[in-house]
């Protein structure tokens, strides 16, 4: 389950990634894709730290952004992946969690991603002008 007292930007991201992808079982795949894959990228980047000190910042970027499209790309068509893994199985399970999606816990995940707490109740609190 996911912790109650989260916060910060992956929060935030998470409800944008929610809002655009349609807060359903495709909005969540979709989001702990990207984070997996941009994880793995991470770890495959930071042992590539050597090209910095070699002169070589250019090409060390260029390459996270790289990585970071594809991930992204990877991330849009992950119920092929899940469909890929084991033929049969995996689209019935896709199916399945598709259906059980919403019962079980989209509720869960609506709650923890729009429940007010303190961050947001004072951000949002609208000052008036005095007089």
């Amino acid at each position: 389950m996911l912790p109650g007292k989260s916060h910060g930007r992956f929060r935030s991201w998470f409800r944008k990634v929610w809002a655009v992808r349609g807060g359903g079982l495709y909005a969540c795949g979709f989001a702990v894709t990207f984070t997996i894959l941009e994880a793995g990228s991470f770890i495959e980047d930071f042992k590539q730290i050597g090209l910095l000190f070699d002169g070589e910042v250019i090409s060390f970027v260029l390459n996270f952004i790289i990585d970071s499209f594809q991930n992204t790309l990877q991330a849009f068509i992950w119920p092929a992946n899940v469909v890929q893994m084991a033929p049969p199985f995996g689209a019935i399970g896709l199916v399945l969690a598709f259906v059980l999606f919403p019962v079980f816990v989209k509720k869960h995940v609506e709650a923890w991603l729009f429940s007010e707490d303190e961050e947001t109740k004072t951000d949002n609190v609208e000052v008036e002008p005095k007089d």
